[in-house]
């Protein structure tokens, strides 16, 4: 089998920091989101991985690379779509990498817990054409939707963002599918948003009669289109890691509570950090609290304040801030610093290279 990872959307809804950085890029954990699909691609044992790019493609190929950094046998190649044009249609403009060869379809914004190594497996044992995951949504009408039989074992209908839902199980960003899907997206026509869909291509499949099996995931997964979704997968994420590994050291009057995770370098004076949280190389934190589930970038200076449940990138600097900052996503070289007024309450979604005075 081969792989193939969607990272060429706009990350609208993550604006304006997908303004100047691909929203596959923003860090879970200080690790790129899009990072945790090919290692869970590699670890099903596939190493040949085609990566669909737009806009943001040269910061994905700098990032990413050859591939190398993810396993000696590991190759990306890839393949540029001229616009987003629906999850069929780079299932389309990759025939001719995936040359007849089954293959995995990962999102580049989502995260699935365990992997899907099984999941492959699974795919591989069973023989059918195509499998689709499932997960049980509060909100189905933005997703795509499958309606099953009353045994649950066969897909009646799919159904993308349905304005009444019929069903509460939304597709998962991962599918797997052999080579009678590219007959499928080609058979289909653009929605009424003008995208080739991918659930009328799994329709078409299921028109057919060929084999489309469900699997209901049963563990999380989140897709990291939003604010909310993109701190709930960073603590879920810290959560599971394992953070005893510290490079840094406590340093001056400063403590460490629960698991934290140190980067080489990292300074702490007169600090506390109380884990689950992890600080990148080089971060400097003095007279300030790091609270759980927080992620503090390489090379952040934070300075008489209070972070906690936050995401903050690389080379940023927040200083002499009254108000604890929660809930917040903080793009790269942003400062943030003290200005005369006094705001009662901060809510941060910065993007990169701003700067931001507060009261």
């Amino acid at each position: 089998m081969k792989g193939l990872i969607l990272s060429g959307g706009k990350g609208t809804r993550l604006r304006p920091l997908t303004y100047t950085s691909a929203k596959q890029l923003v860090p879970v954990a200080n690790k790129p989101v899009l990072f945790f699909g090919i290692e869970s691609i590699v670890a099903a044992g596939i190493t040949e991985i085609g990566i669909i790019v737009g806009d943001t493609k040269d910061e994905i190929r700098a990032a990413v690379g050859d591939g190398s950094r993810f396993g000696d046998d590991v190759e990306i190649t890839y393949i540029e779509q001229d616009a987003p044009r629906g999850l069929a249609h780079a299932v389309m403009i990759a025939e001719e990498f995936m040359a007849g060869e089954s293959f995995v379809m990962y999102l580049g914004d989502n995260l699935i817990a365990g992997g899907i190594q099984s999941l492959v497996e699974e795919f591989q044992e069973l023989g059918c054409n195509a499998q689709i995951l499932l997960a049980e949504v509060p909100n189905p009408q933005q997703f795509g939707v499958a309606e099953l039989s009353d045994d649950g074992e066969t897909i009646e209908r799919l159904v993308e963002k349905p304005k009444e839902p019929r069903s509460n199980l939304a597709l998962v960003g991962v599918y797997m599918f052999d080579h009678n899907i590219f007959d499928s997206v080609k058979a289909i026509e653009p929605s009424a948003r003008g995208e080739l869909e991918i659930t009328d291509a799994i329709q078409n499949l299921i028109d057919r009669g060929l084999s489309v099996h469900p699997h209901t995931v049963r563990g999380w997964w989140k897709d990291t289109g939003k604010l909310e979704d993109m701190l709930e997968a960073n603590r879920i994420v810290l959560e599971s890691l394992d953070l005893g590994r510290r490079q840094g050291h406590a340093g001056v009057d400063s403590t460490l509570e629960g698991r934290v995770q140190l980067g080489e370098g990292v300074e702490l004076i007169n600090s506390v950090v109380r884990g689950p949280a992890i600080l990148g190389d080089g971060a400097r934190i003095e007279n300030a609290f790091i609270g759980p589930y927080s992620s503090i970038g390489d090379g952040c200076v934070v300075v008489d304040c209070e972070i906690e449940n936050s995401i903050v990138l690389a080379d940023s600097e927040i200083r002499d801030i009254p108000v604890r900052i929660d809930g917040s996503l903080i793009g790269r070289n942003v400062k943030i610093g003290r200005s005369p007024l006094k705001p009662k309450a901060y809510r941060f979604m910065l993007g990169d290279n701003s700067e931001v005075g507060v009261g």
